[in-house]
Parts: C-alpha cells; structure tokens; sequence
C-alpha cells in the first residue's frame, strides 16, 4: 500500500504536466486561424522570388491598366472564400480611384471543384464575345448566383451569358468548343509557379516592383492599410 501510494504522486505530477503542454500548444498562435485580421503578419506581406507572368493586354483588368499598384488575384468560381472577397475588389478598386488595377487569373481547384474549370472557360467566352466589361459582367453574376462548392447547374452558365446580353447560340458554341481550356490551364500553372495553394491567392505587386502575398479573402480593412502603407 505504501508503495502503490508512493508512486502515484509523481504519476499524478506527469499527468498535469501533459495537460499543461496541450493547453500551451493548442493556445499557441501558429494554431489560430490565420485568416483573420489578427495575423495579417502570417498572411500579408513583403515576398521576394514570387514567380508570375508579367501583366499584358491578354489579362482581365478592372480598373485604370496604368494604375501605380496592380492586384493579381487568383480565384476559383466555385470557392466561397473567393466569392466573399470579390466584393472586397470591387469596392478597393472604386474607393482607390485610380490607384489600383485588379487583375483576375484563374485557379480552378479541380480535386473539390471540378466545375470552375469550365465556369472559368465561360468566362474567357464572355470576353471573346462582349470584351473586358463583359467578362467582368459575367464573373460578377456567376459570383452573384453559385451557391459555392461546386453546386452551380451548368446549365445556368449560358443563362448568364444571356442575362448579361450576350448572344445565347455564340457562347454556347464558344463554351462546347472547349477553345479556352489551355488558357484556363496556363492561369492554373501560373498560380502554382508563384506559390498558390488555395484560393484566394492575390499578389500585390507596388509600383517599384515589388511584391506581397494575401493569402485568403482578407477584409477591406486590412486589405487598405497594406495600400496606403506602399502609397505613403
């Protein structure tokens, strides 16, 4: 008995101990959710050697082209997140005034949503069809109406297409076609080349060059501090 007593003490010590370890690991910040404005740090921020095309006429661009500061956002239809941060976009581009030129790629994430790559293909066939405003027009709604996760009826891809005015008959044969898949494919290998690997993925690119990550659909706020801190 007096044995038995005499080792459950230090038996009870290791036990605390343990749960004390838990608790410090499972409160440390590298556990928090760090897609929240709390840890812009892990999220924003000044990168070197990020690898992405250069921005040419061949892009989707909203806002002023010679805007100082270009936003390079690489998205999925489909994503939830990407549909919350696109109204974000809208709204920093119009508040910004000139100072900032959104640049939409496409980064469809075949393994959960194996329906944004042909949603992204539409999107290019509103351009072909309408131009740039059309192509704007048309992401705007597919963000308008998908319930995310891949639960868009692809059928509502050429009621879009109308609903924007565009002619039913030519974007269904542009669609079909599948004209566009090695476009949508070369947005994808250029997303994985600088770094992406969910959605959304935006580079901020200053006017001298460089170059800062947002991982994740951040907020406005944090999203305008990080501009007027690359502006001053």
């Amino acid at each position: 008995m007096t044995n038995r007593g005499f080792l459950t003490i230090p038996v009870a010590i290791i036990v605390a101990g343990i749960i004390v370890a838990i608790a410090v690991i499972y409160a440390s910040p590298r556990n928090q959710n760090n897609t929240t404005s709390d840890s812009v740090v892990a999220n924003i921020g000044s990168q070197t050697g990020i690898d992405i095309k250069s921005i040419d006429n061949g892009d989707h661009i909203f806002g002023n082209p010679n805007a100082p500061i270009k936003i390079v956002e690489f998205s999925d239809t489909e994503c939830p997140f990407c549909a919350s941060f696109h109204p974000t976009m809208k709204r920093i581009v119009k508040d910004y005034n000139g100072k900032i030129a959104w640049v939409y790629r496409h980064f469809p994430l075949d393994s959960i949503h194996p329906k944004a790559r042909k949603e992204a293909e539409a999107t290019e066939c509103a351009a072909e069809i309408g131009g740039n405003n059309a192509f704007w027009e048309y992401l705007n709604r597919i963000f308008e109406i998908t319930p995310s996760n891949n639960g868009l009826d692809p059928a509502e891809l050429f009621n879009v297409a109308e609903y924007i005015g565009l002619d039913r008959a030519t974007f269904g044969e542009c669609l079909n076609s599948g004209k566009y898949a090695a476009e949508v494919e070369k947005d994808y290998r250029d997303a994985i080349a600088s770094g992406a690997q969910g959605t959304p993925y935006s580079i901020v690119i200053a006017p001298e060059g460089q170059k800062s990550l947002i991982n994740g659909a951040q907020s406005y706020s944090v999203i305008k501090q990080m501009l007027d801190d690359i502006l001053e």
